[in-house]
């Protein structure tokens, strides 16, 4: 029994390429995985667009999905850098992330402030996350002396980063005050 187990085990486990080092096998199942997570974004991103009350966190959603899809491109970039074919690994982070996002739309009031500083919130969580993978990424791909690679990542990482600053400054504007003055 435990033999078989073992056998199984081997089977489905992914096979290293013959010169491939754990650390390099890492970073391409961390880039298959924020691949798969700015793909689902693309899919995501429309449907807080299209919840938001503020014409300025309408705009800003807009936008981001247009530099995401330029960060899908460009992470498709990245593929060929490596040999890879571009495919992408289920993030279950970023899934639950966007579940997450897809909760305050249905437990928030249409139309409120109050929906809004939630869709920030949800929007910035997915920030966060986003800067860690690059950042992250970034940095094994300057291990690995893939420098190319890493200012590919790193211009995307300052990309996640603007767009969470001005998710700060919508929210500090007037959405923030606004919610506060709402009641159910």
């Amino acid at each position: 029994m435990e033999k078989s187990k073992k056998t199984a085990a081997k089977k489905t486990a992914p096979t290293r390429e013959q010169n491939q080092s754990m650390l390099e096998e890492l970073f391409l199942n961390e880039l298959r995985d924020i691949y798969w997570a700015e793909k689902h974004l693309v899919k995501s991103l429309p449907k807080m667009e299209k919840a938001a009350t503020s014409d300025e966190l309408a705009t800003a959603l807009s936008d981001h999905l247009a530099v995401t899809e330029e960060q899908v491109t460009r992470l498709e970039q990245v593929f060929e850098m490596l040999g890879e074919k571009p495919r992408g690994k289920k993030c279950e982070g970023m899934e639950g992330l966007v579940k997450e996002g897809e909760t305050v739309i249905e437990e928030t009031e249409k139309g409120t402030s109050t929906r809004d500083v939630g869709l920030i919130i949800s929007a910035q969580k997915v920030e966060h996350y986003e800067i860690a993978a690059y950042g992250g990424l970034a940095q094994l791909a300057k291990t690995l002396g893939k420098n190319d690679i890493a200012d590919i990542l790193g211009e995307i990482l300052e990309e996640e980063k603007e767009a969470d600053e001005l998710l700060t400054t919508i929210a500090e504007n007037n959405i923030n005050q606004s919610a506060e003055q709402e009641v159910e």
